[in-house]
């Protein structure tokens, strides 16, 4: 901690930095309590997206055992040609929006093919779908953490040392003037009194 000056001017410096944390200090906290909501708002969403894909890879154990049937089904046959997003701000946090994906299905015959691969199709597009907005979900709660770890050290310089040292300041700096001036009108006394005695002699 630097040596504070015991001047007037220390002390008025002292005051406006206090009256400034205390200031930003509630802003600070309102952003920490908005990102925190946007933080529980993103672990919902990411459950919601895990849980409905586990329904639908407890859908797929039925039909796995065909997806092998005469190589009919392969990892070609759907492919992502683009995904598509957003921005949005929380709290002055610039963070992704999924707002869907593209797909590019591979030519198939509909006479030669069983009857379920479009179904299958539709299937393994709604799972694509699923692990994209999680992945985008997922980089939102990265931004919306660093912010709230950020915004946390702010909360608590403020509120545990930059308040608490300025208020130490101010106090110590009154005390010290306080003193400086019980002195002086002490000294002013004595050297009146002792300017009248040397009148009177």
């Amino acid at each position: 901690m630097a040596k504070v000056r015991l001047t007037k001017n220390e002390l008025k410096k002292q005051k406006d930095s206090l009256k400034m944390y205390s200031r930003y200090l509630p802003t600070l906290m309102l952003k920490k309590q908005q990102l925190q909501g946007e933080i529980r708002q993103t672990d919902i969403r990411l459950n919601e997206l895990h849980t409905a894909k586990a329904n639908l890879d407890e859908s797929f154990k039925v039909w796995i055992g065909v997806f092998g049937e005469s190589g009919i089904f392969t990892k070609d046959i759907l492919k992502i040609t683009s995904l598509r997003t957003g921005h949005g701000n929380v709290a002055g946090v610039s963070i992704p929006i999924f707002e869907g994906a593209d797909f590019e299905i591979s030519p198939y015959d509909l006479f030669r093919t069983p009857p379920w691969l479009d179904r299958a199709v539709e299937a393994m597009k709604q799972a694509l779908l699923l692990d994209l907005e999680a992945q985008i979900v997922e980089e939102q709660r990265r931004r919306l953490d660093k912010e709230l770890r950020t915004t946390t050290q702010r909360v608590n310089l403020f509120e545990k040392i930059k308040i608490p040292e300025a208020r130490g300041n101010i106090k110590k700096i009154q005390v010290y003037l306080g003193d400086q001036q019980t002195a002086s009108v002490v000294r002013g006394k004595i050297a009146k009194s002792g300017t009248e005695k040397a009148a009177n002699q």
